[in-house]
């Protein structure tokens, strides 16, 4: 062979080798990013001709499944309408997807890629749709909604030795049948109260005195301070040389850490955040999931990290910008997610191990056969059992004698804390309660938050999380 053809030969044979990795770049490495692209309307209008599978609750009825079409397409159609739609989400070709519909994509269409679709076409098999089992409980949901009653806000509750998540309640929702409808979508859209936003993992508000609990956290398990550990509650303390004030003025003299956070004492827990110090709270903080986006498998676009933020930014705990007494009580530049804030109550149920939250319990081919069955998964150990179980009856004094008596059940230890947030923008409160139950044996951690509220978290969060834990221990 001589050298021009040799080196033609190499020329043509360093081109097939772009080309195969062009390819295989775009239909193996980035295949998860162009299904998820919005713009790609390519792979939608191709699925309309798979029967998605049925996303059912955790009793097995249908949340969402496909009808065929006169052109033998499928639609989608969601028989329990706005019950979980936040959750579930909606799946239509002009539209895109959102929710379980959107991460659970591959399985609900039976499809791993574009290489192995194109596969199954030349074998002449069509890809079928697996169902996708969900952890949704639809009885507690409706508690949830019915509580909340219309006003801006959010319940989302899970079981803290799993992160099964039971409910996922966020208001103001919306249909997702009506997203096909001429003209809903923009709507929707364009709507000033955000319907389509799911304010549990997207949202982000000042979380107020339960935050507290976070500080109790690392003053136990640090080893800095114990239950019977005393502080100076008084009034107007100077914190960061600013005077602070507590609810309604009170002051307190020297006063146990258990009392502090029984009666939400804010100078008391700002003295000991400032004792902490930055390190030591970013570090628990981190621990808890802070500082990043929230865990849960919705898509990445529906998740919102956590923390201090600055101009809309976050910033770490660590920053100078940051005062670590103010942030301590739930102040500062906080800004959280109510899922996040579930995960710090779960935390302390369960013994101070982080479990993974998750909305999907598993995959079941058409057959009935589970193909993917979803795992606990430890996040962290966040602390110790000892400062665990510490923190859980600090806030069991909470629920007994404290703010947070109207989240109590008959029969059945509460740990909680409450929270009413003072807001900038024209409304009066953020309100919250984050709570778990039993106290020994947890079944539920659970965070309500309302917007915009007159009350405080005490008298109207905590009868909302009563409600959805009783019925979530039937």
């Amino acid at each position: 062979m001589n050298k021009p053809i040799t080196r033609l030969y190499v020329v043509f044979l360093v081109l097939f080798g772009i080309l195969v990795v062009g390819t295989s770049w775009n239909t193996v490495f980035r295949a998860d990013a162009l299904r998820d692209n919005p713009r790609n309307r390519r792979q939608l209008l191709e699925q309309q001709r798979i029967r998605r599978g049925v996303i059912r609750d955790d009793n097995g009825a249908a949340l969402a499944r496909s009808v065929r079409r006169s052109d033998d397409t499928f639609t989608r159609l969601y028989p329990e309408n706005g019950l979980f739609s936040h959750a579930i989400g909606y799946s239509f070709t002009r539209y895109g997807r959102a929710g379980l519909e959107q991460s659970r994509n591959d399985a609900l269409t039976g499809t791993t890629n574009e290489l192995g679709t194109i596969f199954d076409r030349l074998s002449g098999s069509e890809p079928e749709g697996n169902d996708v089992r969900t952890t949704l409980d639809p009885a507690a949901q409706r508690v949830a909604l019915q509580g909340l009653a219309g006003r801006k806000g959010t319940v989302v509750a899970l079981d803290p030795q799993t992160g099964a998540i039971k409910v996922m309640a966020s208001v103001p929702g919306y249909n997702p049948n009506d997203i096909a409808k001429p003209g809903a979508f923009t709507q929707l859209n364009k709507d000033p109260d955000a319907p389509l936003l799911n304010r549990n993992t997207q949202a982000g508000y000042p979380p107020g005195s339960t935050f507290k609990v976070v500080t109790a956290i690392a003053a136990m398990d640090s080893g800095e301070f114990t239950p019977d550990s005393t502080v100076s509650g008084k009034n107007l303390k100077p914190i960061s040389g600013v005077p602070l004030r507590n609810f309604d003025n009170e002051t307190f003299g020297d006063i146990t850490l258990t009392d502090a956070l029984t009666h939400s004492v804010n100078t008391a827990w700002a003295t000991i955040g400032e004792k902490l110090g930055k390190k030591t709270m970013g570090k628990y903080m981190n621990r808890l999931g802070f500082d990043a986006p929230v865990e849960v498998d919705l898509p990445a676009s529906e998740r919102r990290a956590s923390g201090e933020f600055v101009n809309g930014h976050l910033i770490r705990p660590t920053s100078p910008r940051v005062d670590v007494g103010r942030m301590a009580i739930g102040q500062d530049k906080l800004n959280v997610t109510p899922l996040q804030m579930a995960m710090v109550a779960s935390a302390v149920a369960n013994g101070g191990r982080l479990m993974k939250p998750h909305l999907t319990d598993r995959i079941v081919d058409r057959d009935g056969r589970t193909v993917d069955r979803i795992q606990p998964e430890e996040m962290s150990q966040v602390m110790s059992g000892e400062a665990a179980g510490e923190v859980a009856d600090m806030m069991g004094k909470v629920v007994e004698e404290g703010t947070g008596t109207a989240g109590a059940l008959q029969g059945i230890s509460v740990g909680g804390k409450t929270g009413t947030a003072e807001v900038d923008h024209g409304c009066p409160n953020q309100v919250w309660f984050i709570a778990f139950a039993p106290r020994h044996n947890p079944k539920v951690a659970i965070a309500v938050t309302i917007e915009c509220s007159s009350g405080t978290g005490g008298d109207t969060a905590a009868p909302i999380a009563k409600n959805v834990m009783q019925e979530l221990l039937k």
